[in-house]
């Protein structure tokens, strides 16, 4: 890897960090009050706001790099994911800061998923919109009666009738249904449970204003709604949709799913070491401003070696992060597969020790929300489990590693 950051990442970064100093950081008062204003479940009008100075300064879908999958309709920001690393790390120092650039989960990956994988009508009816910014949208895959982590359990059912497929089945965890800008779901589902077992699953667009498709519950994460976005549980009864919904074709679910999870994990390991970089930031502007048995928390040799210890474990997987970037940029996601799920374990891990140590420093301060990093924690804590938990990635990580040594034991 060449260390040196380019002209143009320098360029990228500089109108980013600009952004968010001059723009989002002020705004996250004006944020916290309109959130707690009114329903739980709305549109945050200094987030719209936001959104449009971004979008008029081109600080925009900067996650979706150049790819042969581009055309002249279609195309994002023209940034690498290396490029974009740096940036992503920048807006997870603020928990919805990535939205105001159209960077924010699941819609990046869904968006990744249609400009692979979609029909020119479907990039047109559900991209160009996800693209401008003007709807949102969720991702329903995992499921409450089943072990998902192993994805093959999926039990929705997608059955061909004419020219629709009906949908039934119960998902949870399909974060951002709360969102009222959210219109549409990518759902995985059985087409041919007899098939392979890698080849019975499909995904297909769903509106979420279809009949027989009912929010039960919105789930909350150690107490959080996380709203305005949020995580529900969604039933769906003979939801029919046009066959022309389905992606790809009957049974390449998994063959989509590789392709959407790689930028997915690695986005929020990018983010996740922003907000390890916020909690230490925080902790050690603590410390110094506090007192206790004659000196400065600062000075205790306790918070010296947490603190030492963050630097590095920050250092060390940003390298780590952009190793993954730069490989997915140089020789593709699926050769970068160890790398990804590297990161998408070590990142969550040294956040969360980062941010249970600032916790620590705050005292009761930490565990309430003024400090906001009950939260940060709450939602750090989660990722351990999103987009697969990590006994799956070490899992993979084991396998390669194992096969590099199979021919030499025999």
């Amino acid at each position: 890897m060449d260390f040196t950051m380019s002209d143009k990442q320098k360029e990228w970064l500089e109108r980013v960090q600009a952004f968010m100093k001059t723009h989002v950081r002020p705004a996250v008062p004006i944020y916290n009050k309109q959130d707690a204003e009114g329903p739980r479940w709305k549109v945050i009008p200094i987030l719209q706001e936001l959104k449009e100075k971004a979008k008029a300064e081109g600080l925009w879908n900067m996650f979706m790099p150049p790819s042969s999958h581009e055309d002249d309709e279609f195309h994002g920001a023209g940034v690498t994911n290396l490029e974009y690393a740096l940036l992503a790390e920048e807006m997870g120092r603020i928990s919805w800061a990535s939205e105001v650039f159209n960077c924010s989960a699941p819609d990046t990956g869904n968006m990744e998923v249609l400009i692979r994988y979609g029909t020119k009508e479907q990039k047109r009816q559900w991209l160009l919109p996800l693209m401008d910014g003007e709807i949102r949208s969720a991702f329903l895959m995992t499921e409450p009666a089943v072990a998902s982590s192993d994805a093959t359990n999926i039990e929705t059912r997608i059955q061909r009738d004419g020219d629709h497929y009906v949908i039934n089945g119960r998902k949870w965890w399909s974060s951002g249904v709360g969102d009222p800008g959210c219109k549409v779901a990518i759902l995985m589902g059985k087409t041919d449970p007899n098939a392979a077992r890698h080849q019975q699953q499909s995904q297909i667009l769903v509106p979420l204003g279809s009949p027989g498709v009912t929010v039960e519950k919105m789930l909350p994460v150690f107490g959080y709604d996380d709203a305005p976005h949020g995580h529900a549980q969604v039933l769906l009864e003979n939801v029919r949709v046009p066959t022309s919904n389905l992606l790809l074709g009957e049974g390449r679910g998994f063959e989509i799913a590789q392709g959407r999870l790689g930028p997915g994990r690695i986005h929020h390991c990018m983010r996740t070491i922003g907000k390890a970089e916020e909690a230490l930031e925080k902790m050690v502007k603590r410390l110094a401003s506090r007192t206790a048995f004659g000196k400065k928390l600062v000075e205790q040799s306790v918070w010296e070696q947490r603190i030492g210890e963050a630097r590095t474990n920050i250092v060390m997987t940003r390298l780590l992060c952009l190793k993954a970037a730069d490989m997915m940029d140089k020789v593709g996601n699926k050769t970068a597969q160890r790398e990804i799920a590297m990161i998408k374990v070590a990142g969550p891990r040294v956040a969360l020790q980062v941010i249970d140590d600032a916790i620590q420093a705050f005292g009761g301060a930490g565990v309430s929300d003024e400090a906001g990093l009950a939260k940060d924690y709450a939602a750090v804590r989660a990722l351990r489990l999103a987009d697969g938990p990590d006994e799956v990635h070490n899992r993979a990580i084991a396998r390669l590693e194992l096969r590099k040594y199979a021919n030499a034991a025999h």
